[in-house]
């Protein structure tokens, strides 16, 4: 059992490792996201846009029709009599040089605009794909550079009204209905590019929320399996121990007598019971909620249970009720002496240990286990075994109850393992 705890925390441990390197992930892609969104903001000031799609290349095509509709009908209109053939021809090449720089407007939104405008001066044939310039203009660039190709294009209007008046009106007609026309496709231009960033913003956003929706629930997971390994160790790594120190007494004193033999047989059938109850409380506290875990009533038990397994213990509770401690209180403090005295069995066989508790209400509650450290050959001898995550899985427990965790070697030689756990004056309702 104690090999499958062990393989399910290296499966969990995995399994962290695959989370935390999807975030990474996604971090990477949303910076690479940050970046392209860069590039094409850039792009305003004259650099290349992105590539086209099928559908804008579909639009350009409709726009290039459009504008080279319009060219055939300024020229056609052209057509009266005193009109030089050189301007009407000049006109449909200018038109033709326009209609062929929209294919290139939404490469270079900016400059590929200004251009076909800057045509439609001298060559009212490009008079309609200066329009539809400065309408992808509007599209694809932010609103400072939009508004400034639509005031190139207005600006282009008049002048060309004032060069060659259509008729039909006055000047200042022609010169107001530029202006509208020009702000009206500016202004369409603008909002709908401000709509189509709206929608891929919210799809992005609702994108992230469901990458971190996936990310927390697997978080929450991985952090439940990790708490269920957690308290697997701490049932069972102390109550497995006392059987391995039992089981290897009978296998190296085959001569004991028949009651030295039945009482360690009755110690290793009492903890396996006892294992198998704590384990039944685990599963209790999985299948129902927390309120369901095993009462700590005190640690004369746990002591007393080591002492039977051959352990020298002494025990110091300077005026301290358990029963009076916080329930999270109380059970880390619980798992921090039987994780003391496990380590004191596995690495410091016979040795003494000792226990000290100590604290007040409003204050801290500090639990100490120490214990001689064996050296020379004895400790070449000893057999180390367990996953190593014992003291990990403790450290982390310390912390989840607002605590902090010291081991390390202890004054005057040895192996301290030391918990400052907080004790409100009032217990908690919990």
């Amino acid at each position: 059992m104690a090999g499958a705890a062990r393989e399910t925390l290296v499966a969990y441990q995995a399994e962290g490792r695959r989370i935390r390197s999807a975030v990474v992930f996604a971090a990477q892609g949303r910076a690479a996201q940050g970046r392209d969104q860069g590039r094409r903001s850039s792009a305003a000031d004259g650099e290349p846009g992105p590539g086209r799609s099928r559908r804008d290349r579909a639009a350009l095509a409709g726009g290039i029709v459009l504008a080279v509709a319009g060219a055939v009908a300024v020229a056609w209109g052209d057509l009266t009599p005193g009109t030089p053939g050189w301007y009407l021809w000049a006109d449909v090449a200018g038109g033709i040089l326009a209609c062929a720089g929209l294919w290139l407007c939404r490469r270079w939104p900016v400059t590929a605009s200004l251009a076909v405008v800057a045509l439609s001066v001298p060559a009212a044939a490009a008079s309609v794909a200066a329009g539809i310039a400065t309408l992808v203009a509007a599209l694809y660039r932010r609103p400072p550079a939009a508004v400034a190709v639509g005031v190139a294009w207005v600006a282009a209007t008049l002048v060309r009204f004032a060069l060659r008046p259509p008729g039909l009106a006055p000047y200042p007609v022609w010169a107001l209905v530029g202006v509208l026309f020009g702000g009206a496709i500016t202004g369409w231009g603008i909002l709908a590019r401000t709509r189509r960033e709206l929608l891929a913003s919210l799809a992005e956003r609702a994108r992230r929320a469901e990458a971190d929706q996936r990310l927390r629930a697997e978080e929450a997971r991985r952090a439940e399996r990790l708490g269920i390994a957690r308290e697997m160790h701490d049932v069972l790594a102390h109550r497995l121990s006392l059987l391995a120190v039992h089981a290897g007494a009978l296998e190296f004193n085959a001569g004991a007598r028949p009651d030295e033999v039945a009482e360690a047989a009755g110690v290793i059938r009492a903890s396996a019971h006892q294992a198998l109850q704590e384990l039944r409380g685990v599963i209790s506290v999985l299948r129902e909620s927390p309120s369901g875990e095993l009462p700590l009533t005190g640690l004369a038990p746990l002591v007393e249970e080591s002492r039977r397994a051959g352990m020298r213990i002494e025990l110091h509770e300077h005026d301290v009720r358990f029963a009076d401690l916080p329930e999270t209180t109380r059970r880390t403090a619980y798992r921090v002496v039987q994780e003391g005295l496990t380590n004191a069995r596995k690495h410091a066989p016979g040795r003494p240990v000792t226990v000290v508790v100590s604290g007040a209400a409003g204050g801290e509650l500090t639990v100490e286990v120490r214990n001689p450290l064996l050296t020379g050959q004895e400790a070449e001898g000893l057999a180390t075994t367990g996953a190593g995550a014992g003291l990990a899985g403790l450290e982390e427990r310390v912390s989840l109850a607002g605590g902090r965790l010291e081991r390390g070697h202890a004054d005057g030689g040895g192996f301290r393992l030391a918990a400052r756990l907080p004790w409100p004056r009032e217990r908690p309702h919990e």
